[in-house]
């Protein structure tokens, strides 16, 4: 991510609104006042693929000036760090998918950390991404019908419904919603492949959804997983010093893993954890997430690809528990592989793994929810 210098142009060379210079660095944390919620930025990921010149051009018209930043590379996001944290945001709104989010949140904190600043501004998320986890999360509006303007100029009024708070996973040294190793990271990256290969075309509006999850796991994920091993032997054991649990179907606990415990041994396809109930497309993935402060929701175990096809409309609405998998509420474990298998990171495709730790990061955002009912933190 970055963003442009003064003079800069949008995406087909028209001007767009000026960037300010980034705040010198501080020694100490700076002063803080209560923030207006009229103070608000917008932080929008040039390569995300709903950010248009168009969406530039709407959003120019309801962010005051210098307050609206385009980002292009992650040098550049630093740079905007900088200027969003020395100044007295109300709210920063992200648009892109849950990766900016997770780049961005990641620059943000540690600078904070750095500077020791105590108050951060409440985030937005524009749904602007390909995956929109959290977007889906906090109810935000989509593009029609100028919805995202809307979001933002509902924040600039203080006529939020609510605000949810945000613990993210810290995976070797990076912060992101969710993560997973195995089939599941095969699935998604095997979606996102499905929808690059049909933008733009008649199928894109086909193939979205469980529509288009259940023709990823037919036509990709599963010829993969007839021709090639996806199962493998798999440890995964608590780390934290706080007891971890095993849950049923309907959330109750069924044991108490202590600090140090095996949470399971056997046979696995995949592991995934995240800190919020929706992966990326609206998947409720993650049920119990956010059930518990200070826990992840993981799963772990085994499961057949033509099983997910069956189920994929109760997969989707969090709904469906396979007595192959295993859930857990824990705050960090160890995973164990015997061999490499496919890792994805916030919806990012990152490689392949056999040893990961999955911890809850200790800082506490908060997030702008749009959805009915949502409770205030005034």
């Amino acid at each position: 991510m970055g963003m442009p210098h003064r003079g800069s142009h949008d995406l087909n060379g028209k001007p767009v609104e000026l960037v300010p210079s980034p705040t010198p660095a501080v020694s100490g944390p700076p002063p803080r006042r209560p923030a207006s919620p009229s103070r608000v930025a917008v932080l929008l990921n040039a390569h995300a693929r709903r950010v248009t010149p168009a969406v530039l051009r709407a959003l120019s018209h309801v962010v005051a000036r210098g307050d609206l930043y385009v980002s292009r590379s992650p040098f550049d996001a630093r740079r905007i760090a900088n200027a969003v944290v020395d100044s007295d945001y109300h709210t920063v709104f992200f648009g892109g998918g849950d990766g900016t989010f997770m780049g961005f949140a990641d620059e943000v904190l540690n600078l904070a950390a750095r500077r020791r600043v105590s108050r951060l501004p409440h985030f937005g998320v524009l749904k602007l991404g390909t995956g929109n986890g959290l977007a889906a999360w906090v109810n935000a509006s989509g593009v029609r019908s100028d919805g995202i303007v809307d979001d933002v100029l509902r924040a600039r009024a203080g006529e939020v419904p609510g605000y949810r708070p945000l613990q993210l996973l810290s995976v070797e040294g990076r912060r992101a919603p969710f993560a997973s190793l195995g089939l599941d990271a095969q699935l998604l990256n095997d979606y996102v492949w499905l929808k690059e290969q049909v933008s733009g075309s008649w199928l894109s509006r086909l193939l979205t959804g469980s529509r288009g999850y259940a023709a990823t796991v037919l036509l990709r994920t599963l010829p993969h997983a007839l021709l090639h091993a996806t199962t493998a032997e798999c440890e995964i054991r608590n780390r934290s010093d706080s007891p971890a649990y095993r849950l049923g179907p309907d959330g109750q606990r069924l044991a108490t893993i202590a600090p140090g415990g095996l949470l399971y041994r056997g046979p696995a396809m995949l592991a995934a954890a995240s800190t919020i109930p929706y992966y990326g497309y609206g998947i409720r993935m993650f049920p119990f997430a956010g059930t518990q402060a200070g826990t992840m929701h993981l799963r772990v175990g085994v499961v057949r690809p033509l099983s997910v096809v069956a189920n994929v409309r109760r997969l989707w609405r969090g709904e469906w528990f396979p007595s192959g998998v295993q859930d857990f509420l824990a705050s960090q474990v160890d995973v164990h592989f015997d061999r490499d298998v496919p890792f994805q990171l916030g919806g990012d495709a990152a490689g392949k793994r056999a040893d990961v730790t999955l911890a809850v990061a200790p800082e506490r955002l908060s997030l702008l929810d749009f959805s009915p009912g949502a409770r205030s933190l005034a």
